[in-house]
């Protein structure tokens, strides 16, 4: 049995890497941050299981259903959402599981009105900029935070 459960959350248009917007989104496909997010997942020993919708309430339905499915910690990046859905910030809140928001391109950077995330209120910790790199890297924060509550969790 794995040690942890993870679900892996994407919103609208992260299907559609390597098409969209390479020069910002890079080139690598979306099949290629599965594979990639699942040998890390591997490494560290996790079940990790994948959404993608590019509906709002589908994305509330995943992190409703990742506390119903016990999971031990979400990887969010909601696209487009990130920047306007306060319904995808209160199902995280009332969930309460361990939480990383991840983004691929670097939003700092980016437009004004990319520089509101609604999510980050309830993530444990942000990675962006890296490509879809990031996602590994989102997953090893929360496999660190995972074992430093391991002790404190029923």
């Amino acid at each position: 049995m794995a040690k942890y459960k993870i679900v892996v959350i994407n919103g609208p248009n992260i299907n559609m890497l390597g098409i969209r917007e390479p020069e910002i989104y890079g080139r690598e496909s979306f099949d290629e941050l599965i594979a990639r997010t699942r040998e890390t997942a591997e490494r560290l020993d996790c079940d990790v299981t994948f959404v993608q919708s590019n509906h709002e309430g589908d994305l509330v339905d995943a992190i409703q259903n990742a506390y119903f499915q016990r999971m031990d910690g979400i990887i969010i990046n909601p696209g487009a959402y990130t920047h306007t859905s306060i319904a995808i910030l209160d199902a995280a809140e009332a969930v309460k599981i361990p939480l990383v928001e991840v983004h691929i391109s670097d939003v700092k950077k980016r437009e004004d009105f990319r520089q509101v995330s609604y999510i980050r209120k309830a993530a444990a910790a942000t990675v962006m900029g890296r490509g879809i790199q990031g996602y590994s890297d989102a997953m090893e924060i929360l496999v660190r935070k995972l074992d430093e509550e391991a002790p404190k969790r029923p």
